[in-house]
């Protein structure tokens, strides 16, 4: 088990990729054929769900499908995997999002996160973004965790887990490139000038990224290199390397 720091999250959380109900999700909807053969046959593009969720204002069931252009709000306690075309997504409780719609039905043009936290996996695409009230992330193809401090004025957090991903915050603009999580503050306020700010690697892990990117057929940066960096919010693999906006 990868390591991890929680700063308002639970361990049960971070890993709800190791329940039982999970894997047998997982099992079944690589089984089925995914996304593909789920949308053809009309099936259901939701991997797991525990608790309640509401679905455009209504609740959500199970055998439903999640299609962009909807609205989902998770309750205390609940959480929601789903796959709309190659992405692949957990939803973490008390979440307010919205998936909006891109160039055809099964592609999100806009993750818009009002309150709580997703992790996602992306695959390759253009003119993607995620936003929060404080940031704008382009997502090119990448694992990314995403979080809304809505008790801190919806200061924002986003780790690039692995890829690269454009970064931008009131008029502030950054590429990040990571290979082992890269992590950022969009800022409320500004804090020594900037909106945009170094974080370390919180409340999410590794298996949850490797969980996802299995869903819609792919492996994570470290997967692919066969070995994994440090933990410390820098992006990079190798120790000693600081993260690209830490103040010279």
């Amino acid at each position: 088990m990868s390591s991890h720091i929680l700063q308002g999250r639970t361990e049960d959380e971070v890993l709800w990729f190791r329940r039982r109900s999970v894997l047998q999700g997982a099992l079944a909807w690589t089984a089925g054929g995914g996304f593909a053969a789920a949308h053809a046959q009309q099936r259901s593009n939701v991997v797991e769900m525990q608790g309640d969720a509401l679905l455009n204002g209504q609740p959500l069931r199970r055998q439903q499908s999640i299609q962009t252009g909807d609205r989902i709000e998770t309750g205390p306690g609940s959480n929601l995997s789903f796959v709309i075309g190659n992405a692949a997504l957990h939803v973490r409780e008390n979440s307010r999002i919205t998936v909006e719609r891109g160039q055809t039905l099964n592609t999100i043009s806009v993750l818009r996160m009002l309150t709580g936290a997703v992790v996602s996996v992306w695959g390759r695409g253009s003119n993607r973004q995620i936003v929060t009230p404080t940031l704008t992330a382009g997502i090119r193809g990448t694992g990314v965790y995403t979080e809304v401090f809505a008790d801190q004025g919806y200061r924002s957090y986003f780790c690039n887990c692995y890829g690269t991903v454009d970064m931008s915050a009131a008029g502030e603009r950054f590429v990040s490139q990571s290979m082992y999580h890269q992590s950022f503050w969009g800022e409320a306020q500004p804090r020594a000038g900037r909106m945009l700010t170094p974080a370390l690697a919180i409340n999410h892990t590794d298996e949850e990224l490797e969980f996802l990117a299995g869903l819609v057929g792919q492996q994570t940066a470290w997967q692919a290199a066969g070995r994994k960096g440090v933990k410390d919010g820098s992006g990079y693999m190798d120790p000693g390397q600081q993260h690209p906006l830490t103040p010279r």
